[in-house]
């Protein structure tokens, strides 16, 4: 085991690195949370619905997955897309707020050229995009692979195996970056090695 920072990262060799985006490589979780809230509201949903804990325990999964338990749990009628729009449209003001993990960036950035690495993100395109240039990482890599580009999100690993598949490596070569259960419990099922990122610090003001 090697340290990179406050990272443990497996010794050995890989074919290829594959990295979760928010939680990960950036640190957009409260604002992601915010504009969830945002949106929700919206719509007249109580606060208590989706508290920031279960916010949190969802990471990782599509705008579509969390209205359907939202529906299912409380016997909602949201409509997925309606949501995932305002939802959209919220984060887009707050991206501002978005900044990088600095030990996640710093480390891809240390294997640019010397790897393939890849984005598996359970944002949308236009998001993830819009965050990888707020934050200006684009560059950094090969693939970028979102929630459009799959049917099953995570907890499925469809997401990796197709970031695996687009980078021509096996997925069990690869190792991934991730923050969140769903992703984690995604990458293991892809039979990737996993680094689990810790969440960054924030201060309660």
């Amino acid at each position: 085991m090697n340290t990179f920072g406050d990272l443990d990262i497996p010794a050995g060799s890989f074919d290829a690195v594959i990295f979760d985006l928010d939680g990960t490589l950036v640190d957009s979780m409260p604002a992601h949370f915010a504009a969830w809230s945002m949106a929700l509201a919206q719509f007249n949903v109580p606060k208590d619905v989706f508290p920031e804990d279960v916010f949190y325990s969802m990471g990782g999964r599509p705008t579509k997955d969390i209205v359907g338990e939202l529906n299912g749990e409380f016997g909602l009628s949201l409509d997925a897309v309606d949501v995932a729009l305002a939802k959209r449209e919220a984060f887009l003001n707050l991206i501002d707020k978005v900044e990088i993990n600095e030990d996640v960036v710093n480390y891809a950035r240390s294997l640019r050229g010397k790897v393939p690495m890849a984005i598996a993100t359970g944002s949308t395109r236009v998001v993830a995009e819009k965050t990888l240039q707020a934050v200006g990482i684009s560059d950094l890599f090969d693939e970028v692979v979102t929630a459009n580009d799959v049917e099953c999100g995570k907890p499925a690993p469809d997401i990796f195996l197709e970031a695996a598949s687009r980078l021509e490596v096996d997925a069990k070569r690869c190792l991934a970056f991730e923050d969140a259960p769903a992703g984690i419990m995604s990458a293991h099922c892809a039979g990737m090695e996993v680094v689990t990122v810790p969440a960054p610090f924030h201060c309660v003001k």
